[in-house]
């Protein structure tokens, strides 16, 4: 038995309590958990936005240690230090053909298996396909990657999503050039990354906009060179500091109608606005014929920063170990399991950047 924070109904409040996990069998992994973010896509499939079936143990960003394998992994082997993947590639659908493996058809079908039992018998999924918000967890092979040598494994943790998905979002999405200015809207776990892959791909302005002015020294921290506290005036702000233009690259981290519109309109005439946050299917997005005509602007959807965890996880771990890219300075809250829904409402009211779960 283990303890897990359990999601048992959509817009129920997480229940902390003790869980049977099973032997791993053939392709699969036990893991014991070091540490595991709390991301917003982790309220997202609390409160329905997202659907996942439930009751389910959440939780998708993580890391931890292997303690046993099944049958037929060779990949990784008890002691090994793991990050988890919480989108596996299939390897055979069309997008994993053609290269996009952040698409790929099947890479949630894992969340509809079941993962564990609860002291009564209930059944429980997996979350998105990896339930990291547990002292164990057990995967499909193919949900581990080895951890990069010579980072913690607690740090380690915020590469599974926040990282992997600002970094990709920079380099992947919006593909910045050295020189362009980028702004940032929403000041959370993947803005902070997404500031941080800014400034290493040599943009010449990063601007970062959010609702809380206590943000600002974080931001900064971050690689903001220019902070600006959301309003209906931000994208009149954000040309004001691009000589009048608007900046070459907006990246949207919130997921909401106002933010997406506010983030293309803050672009230059021919800018490029790459959307992360996840709104609602309800949530409608609004613009006319003639100033998509008029502007030039394009706005791309981001899926896990278009990244493929396989390629781009050694090429983080060279920036870290570098010192370009601080994982550390992304935590604003170090918290057991039971401290999950207090995180979730310093998400919901724009407080903070990543909280993480740190198991002893």
């Amino acid at each position: 038995m283990v303890r897990a924070a359990v999601l048992p109904a959509v817009k129920a409040p997480l229940e902390i309590t003790d869980i049977e996990l099973p032997e791993p069998g053939p392709g699969r992994v036990r893991v014991a958990l070091a540490a595991a973010g709390v991301c917003h896509s982790d309220l997202s499939l609390s409160d329905g936005t997202m659907r996942v079936p439930v009751p389910a143990v959440l939780g998708h960003e993580g890391a931890g240690t292997v303690v046993a394998v099944g049958e037929g992994v060779t990949q990784v082997a008890p002691g090994d230090g793991v990050v988890l993947n919480w989108a596996p590639s299939c390897g055979n659908c069309h997008h994993c053909g053609i290269g996009e493996v952040w698409l790929c058809a099947n890479a949630l079908a894992g969340a509809a298996g079941i993962h564990a039992r609860t002291a009564d018998g209930t059944e429980l999924h997996p979350g998105l396909n990896v339930a990291a918000f547990a002292q164990e967890t057990v995967v499909a092979a193919n949900c581990v990657l080895p951890a990069p040598a010579g980072i913690p494994l607690t740090d380690a943790a915020l590469l599974g999503c926040a990282v992997l998905t600002g970094y990709g979002a920079v380099h992947h999405s919006a593909r910045v050039r050295a020189g362009e200015s980028v702004v940032v809207f929403g000041i959370g776990g993947v803005g902070l990354a997404v500031l941080q892959a800014a400034r290493i791909a040599g943009a010449s302005k990063v601007i970062a906009v959010d609702v809380s002015p206590q943000k600002e020294e974080l931001a900064r921290r971050a690689g903001a060179t220019d902070y600006v506290v959301a309003s209906d005036t931000t994208p009149r702000a954000i040309r004001k500091l691009t000589g009048g233009q608007g900046a070459d690259v907006a990246v949207e981290c919130v997921g909401r109608p106002v933010t997406i519109r506010g983030a293309w309109e803050s672009t230059r005439r021919g800018g490029r606005t790459t959307v992360v946050g996840i709104g609602g299917k309800d949530q409608q997005v609004s613009f006319n014929a003639l100033e998509i005509f008029h502007w030039g602007r394009s706005l791309t959807g981001c899926v896990y920063g278009n990244s493929d965890p396989a390629r781009d996880l050694p090429v983080l771990a060279g920036h870290i170990r570098a010192g370009r890219f601080d994982l550390s300075m992304m935590v604003t809250a170090r918290i057991g399991l039971d401290g999950i829904p207090a995180a979730f409402d310093d998400m919901t009211a724009g407080r903070g950047g990543r909280a993480l779960v740190v198991f002893e």
